[in-house]
């Protein structure tokens, strides 16, 4: 998908491939080199804000742990409140949650009581959608709390994994599809 945009090529070039982990025929795409790039990592945050800011969100949602890494810069530059969804145990306060299904076992996802108000719209942020277990299970959670979900964004799809089949029609925004 090159030619995009010279924003979407700068970002796709900070992506590093690693093979075979974390296992033998994974190809782990790694953000760590956009990250260190300041000019990928600001078209990164800017174009993520403004996909987002089109679907008027009253606030952003980032998924543990490296989309806090995106949701935190992108709440600050649309001057909306950010909260964390977090997996099990990392809370200090009350939380409510929602447990999922892996390929292999199962997970859960949880926010603190007061994280979402019913009727208000929330942008879900993460750094990659593959089966989309995390983030699905974090838009039952806020819907389940009376909350809507305007949006869910990511920078990387892994498109042959129909993770944005999961979200069952939610609204997507993704930068970069594998």
């Amino acid at each position: 998908m090159s030619g995009d945009s010279p924003q979407l090529d700068s970002i796709r070039a900070a992506i590093r491939d690693v093979p075979d982990f974390p296992k033998p025929g994974i190809l782990f795409k790694d953000i760590t080199p956009l990250l260190a790039t300041p000019e990928a990592f600001r078209a990164t945050v800017d174009l993520l804000a403004a996909r987002i800011g089109a679907h008027k969100p009253d606030a952003v949602v980032g998924i543990e742990s490296r989309g806090f890494i995106f949701a935190a810069p992108v709440a600050y530059k649309l001057g909306l409140p950010l909260q964390l969804a977090r997996k099990s145990g990392k809370l200090p306060y009350k939380k409510v949650g929602v447990s999922y299904d892996l390929e292999y076992g199962s997970d859960r996802v949880e926010m603190h009581v007061d994280a979402i108000h019913a009727g208000s719209s929330y942008a879900i942020i993460d750094d990659l959608i593959a089966t989309g277990g995390t983030a699905a299970a974090t838009a039952d959670l806020i819907e389940l709390e009376r909350g809507r979900i305007a949006c869910c964004a990511f920078v990387i799809e892994l498109a042959f994994l129909s993770g944005v089949e999961r979200l069952g029609g939610r609204p997507v925004e993704c930068l970069i599809r594998y």
